[in-house]
């Protein structure tokens, strides 16, 4: 998922860069478009996932193999996978019916969703609506898991008599945090930009983080 949710940015970024061109044609932004929020939404969930891995290994070890069984974890996948097509097909749909794509510019290096619904036919109002539905819908929940986890998984470490016994579960749990942090974070700051006034070298910085970094 992340070799190809940087796939769908950094080759065109590279292109662009060697020849200094910064045109993308209708069909490109769409395609673009497609795989960037279906890699990145199953970004998202794999990472909604590996935190429910974590916090079963943590807070229940005994019972890990029987709950996180081969089948349960194809099960897993597959739900991700389909929510992250159901994501990117919405964003498409909307982009076909309010867009305008006549000379277009985005102030990034890809054609990134929130600020396509900058340029729209339609109010704005009804943008910044759509904007956090999708956001409830496919970013709240997620979130709200993972951080229910963590500090089900704090809680728990905080019990452990040893501290090499606390110092190996946060080890186990660092890189998994780390990256939830980073990618999540910067993602919402973008993706949210639209809605407020902002930057735009700070927005695409913030892409950059989570698409390459």
């Amino acid at each position: 998922a992340d070799i190809c949710f940087t796939s769908t940015t950094v080759p065109k970024l590279i292109m662009d860069i060697l020849t200094h061109s910064r045109v993308i044609s209708y069909m490109g932004c769409l395609t673009q478009m497609f795989f960037y929020v279906l890699f990145g939404c199953m970004d998202h969930m794999l990472l909604t996932v590996m935190g429910y891995d974590r916090f079963v290994a943590i807070c229940y070890p005994l019972h890990y193999p029987v709950i996180m069984n081969p089948c349960f974890s194809v099960f897993l996948l597959s739900v991700s996978f389909l929510v992250s097509l159901l994501e990117s097909q919405i964003h498409n749909v909307i982009a076909l019916k309010l867009t305008c794509f006549e000379d277009v510019e985005i102030a990034n290096f890809f054609c990134e969703p929130s600020q396509l619904l900058n340029h729209t036919c339609s109010d704005s109002f009804s943008n910044t609506v759509v904007i956090y539905l999708i956001f409830v819908i496919f970013g709240f929940f997620p979130i709200s898991w993972n951080l229910y986890s963590y500090y089900k998984i704090v809680s728990s470490i905080l019990k452990f008599p040893s501290s090499g016994g606390r110092h190996k579960a946060f080890s186990t749990c660092g890189s998994h945090l780390s990256v939830v942090c980073l990618f999540y974070g910067t993602s919402i700051a973008v993706y949210f930009a639209s809605t407020v006034p902002q930057s735009p070298r700070k927005c695409m910085v913030a892409s950059l983080m989570y698409t390459v970094v």
